[in-house]
């Protein structure tokens, strides 16, 4: 057996029961478009495949892509200002907590008014949605470098620059990547929920037309493709994380 297959095992027998119950309760309640079994989602994903995977997985990962290294350049940016100036800090911190409070599917139909059914209504709220875990997570990184080798590496004549590149950025990279994975789970609400609220492609925007159908496999099975996209996204940047943070087997 496969290592990753070794190490969740547990969880995989779990999820296996939940879907033989799911399978069971759906085809006693006999009502598919409420509650449609696992395996009609699975012939609707199959039947569905050239549309879901070749027209609205790239529409819905092209939102996620941009908001998301949108979100990167100005919460890392953010980050590090706040961290050297304390002018930067007590005027933007504060809004980048207050910004978590709003709930954002109630500024959704705002952006869509704004932008209409661009692409950026749908980019702009997964930015919100985003920003955030990387801003803290970032901020929270810089603010934890050793003041002692920091003081160090001063008194041995090390520049600003020396200091950031050097110590601050790698002790900085465990908590931003912590952030980052938070972050890609989230991309995938914040572009489905743009897309429920006013697209004309997209995961999000293909289950909202099939619940206008009382297609419930239909609404299921573009859910399903997101939370496959969520996972293999986690699992890209983990996987970026293990090769950038090599260091730390050997430190």
């Amino acid at each position: 057996m496969m290592k990753p297959l070794q190490n969740y095992w547990l969880s995989i027998i779990l999820v296996l029961v939940l879907i033989t119950l799911w399978e069971i309760s759906a085809s006693i309640y006999d009502k598919t478009y409420i509650l449609p079994t696992p395996s009609a989602i699975l012939e609707k994903m199959i039947e569905l495949n050239d549309v879901l995977l070749f027209v609205h997985l790239p529409a819905t990962l092209q939102v996620i892509v941009i908001g998301l290294l949108i979100s990167i350049v100005f919460g890392v940016s953010l980050a590090v200002w706040m961290n050297q100036s304390t002018l930067a800090e007590k005027t933007f911190f504060p809004i980048v907590i207050a910004s978590q409070t709003i709930p954002i599917i109630a500024l959704a139909p705002i952006f869509a008014l704004w932008f209409g059914y661009s692409i950026w209504s749908k980019v702009v709220v997964t930015i919100l949605i985003t920003f955030f875990p990387i801003t803290v997570s970032t901020f929270d990184g810089l603010r934890s470098t050793s003041k002692d080798v920091t003081e160090l590496l001063k008194t041995m004549g090390a520049t600003k620059k020396q200091i950031f590149l050097k110590v601050q950025v790698p002790s900085t990279l465990p908590y931003f990547f912590s952030g980052l994975k938070i972050a890609v789970t989230l991309s995938v609400i914040g572009a489905a929920i743009g897309e429920w609220l006013g697209a004309n492609a997209g995961l999000g925007y293909f289950s909202r037309r099939m619940m206008t159908q009382f297609d419930g496999a239909g609404v299921f099975a573009p859910i399903v493709w997101l939370s496959i996209l969520g996972i293999g996204l986690f699992l890209l940047v983990k996987a970026l994380e293990k090769i950038t943070l090599k260091w730390r087997k050997h430190s």
